[in-house]
């Protein structure tokens, strides 16, 4: 092998790789194999360029059957890293299947946790804030923002995760699984918390219209009140947190729990704790 040219991915493969993934990470997607097929796909072109026998990219191929799920955004860097990985095994290297799935495996979970934190805690309520400050009145700029602005961001994003990904190669895992991707797992989740919770201050609002009233029909007591002058945002605060329990706790959906949401609202509503014509 040392006299013969060393196997090279083209940009043009790594492309298609890429948009192969960018297009398809959830293609046939089911709690069987969840990002299995779209893993498959992306890796095709490679592996149709590395190996000329039909028999050899047959065996490739099946390296990739094994079950995969991660963030799909910041999960782009693990599809990069195994090109680079499949070039080594191509050109002989101290590669085989058992290295490859091992190192898929070992980055799923830190992948996850970051990409969780950085993109759907972090990213995505960054943008949704400035989109609705973008729609108040009724305006459809915030809708055109958010989608123009998140696709962009995505695609760019994850291209530059692809490529930095099979630039790394196995290096990558060190940054990822090591104390430093421990590091930035924990800084991300914490300004995630913040970020979730600015938003959730600012958009939402919960108040109650619950009042006592004497014999003469003269308020005495208006819990709203006592609550702003104790705790202003105390009820906001209680729904957030009542959410999250749900979801991350329990693990309900947020379509479920969305309808818990209108439960207690009109349960609230019919007993007076509510009241309908109120904000929320």
């Amino acid at each position: 092998m040392d006299n013969l040219e060393k196997k090279k991915i083209s940009r043009k493969t790594l492309n298609k790789s890429f948009h192969y993934w960018f297009y398809g990470h959830l293609t046939a997607f089911s709690q069987e194999h969840m990002q299995t097929f779209g893993y498959l796909t992306s890796m095709l072109p490679i592996v149709e360029e590395l190996y000329d026998n039909k028999a050899d990219q047959e065996k490739a191929m099946k390296t990739y059957t094994a079950f995969f799920n991660t963030e799909p955004q910041l999960g782009t860097v693990i599809v990069g890293v195994t090109a680079s990985l499949e070039e080594a095994r191509a050109n002989h290297g101290n590669v085989d299947d058992t290295t490859i799935n091992g190192l898929r495996a070992g980055l799923m979970g830190p992948i996850a946790g970051i990409g969780d934190s950085l993109v759907v805690g972090t990213l995505i309520p960054v943008i949704l804030g400035i989109a609705l400050g973008m729609s108040d009145g009724g305006s459809p700029l915030g809708a055109i923002f958010y989608i123009i602005v998140w696709n962009l961001l995505g695609y760019f994003g994850m291209r530059f995760a692809y490529f930095k990904g099979y630039e790394l190669g196995d290096k990558a895992v060190g940054i990822l699984v090591g104390a430093q991707g421990k590091a930035i797992r924990k800084a991300i989740a914490t300004v995630g918390g913040m970020v979730v919770g600015g938003v959730a201050a600012t958009w939402v609002t919960v108040n109650t219209s619950f009042t006592l009233k004497n014999s003469s029909g003269k308020a005495y007591l208006v819990l709203q009140d006592k609550l702003n002058s104790v705790y202003p945002g105390l009820l906001t605060a209680l729904f957030v947190v009542l959410c999250w329990w749900l979801m991350a706790k329990k693990n309900i959906s947020p379509i479920k729990v969305m309808l818990i949401l209108v439960v207690i609202a009109l349960a609230g509503v019919l007993v007076g704790f509510f009241n309908p014509g109120l904000s929320y």
